[in-house]
């Protein structure tokens, strides 16, 4: 269907939408033909991304009219709070009480808060400085990559912790202070939380156009700007990512011992205990 240029790009209308959904089918095809049993999780993940794509377009469009920094920071409190749910939800062995959700969501609160801040505050300086339209989506972004990371690196940290605990307790029994008994488990999971995010600077650009730097071509800005933004958000994925990964695995380590430098195994929850 042929869209109406608006502004520089191209609308798109509800018949759009719905012409390319059916590609969806595809997917529940091929699930059906090969007996996968993924048709009813498809239509549940079809269901829900547009249900929250679509809310998240009309909240977006009502806080961007308000321009009110109290509208912004509530908006930005529930995408932290949600962020730090599904890194808890994407680890097999997540901490016992509080700390099963507060670990990820604090550290994603301090990396996102300080990323977003520097890229809005110094870099882009966008007039007014809480403007919705700049910290929204950059905060967005941030939690988007480093969740996975932060999640990715706790899942690593705890399942070579219950994997090695024999040897870990040898170390610890030997006199070694926690950090270096579990120095091994502490390089593996910083490794695995940020492979993602160099694996997506190495193919940017060659293999794939990231998605800011599409979605701004596509909305009539100059390809050279577009790859100056492009830049500035992989500068900055790179390092919030790092710096997250650090703090949720010094902090794992410190979870998964006390203050006698004892493993403790007993704070971690196995998945189908929860």
């Amino acid at each position: 269907m042929n869209g109406a240029i608006m502004n520089g790009y191209v609308a798109l209308s509800y018949l759009d939408l719905a012409i390319a959904a059916l590609l969806v089918l595809l997917n529940g095809a091929l699930s059906i033909v090969f007996r996968l049993g993924l048709e009813r999780t498809l239509l549940l993940a079809t269901v829900r991304m547009v249900v929250q794509l679509g809310a998240v377009g009309f909240v977006l469009k009502f806080i961007f009219a308000q321009t009110s920094p109290l509208w912004t920071l509530a908006l930005a409190l529930v995408m932290v709070a949600i962020a730090g749910r599904e890194v808890w939800a994407r680890q097999t062995t997540p901490f016992r009480g509080w700390w099963a959700y507060g670990l990820g969501t604090a550290t994603l609160l301090f990396v996102g808060t300080l990323a977003t801040g520097f890229a809005v505050g110094l870099l882009i300086a966008p007039e007014p400085w809480y403007g919705p339209r700049f910290i929204l989506p950059i905060l967005g972004m941030m939690l988007g990559n480093t969740l996975t990371g932060v999640s990715l690196a706790l899942e690593t940290l705890t399942t070579i912790a219950r994997r090695e605990r024999a040897a870990i307790e040898a170390r610890i029994a030997l006199g070694s202070p926690r950090m270096e008994a579990l120095s091994g488990a502490m390089r593996q999971a910083m490794k695995t939380g940020t492979l993602p995010i160099i694996n997506a600077m190495a193919a940017a650009g060659i293999v794939s156009l990231p998605g800011m730097m599409t979605g701004q071509i596509l909305a009539g800005i100059d390809p050279v700007e577009a790859t100056k933004y492009q830049l500035l958000i992989m500068f900055l994925l790179a390092g919030a990512t790092a710096l997250a990964v650090l703090l949720a695995t010094l902090a794992g380590v410190h979870l998964l011992t006390d203050e006698r430098h004892r493993l403790r195994l007993d704070r971690l929850h196995l998945r189908s205990d929860l």
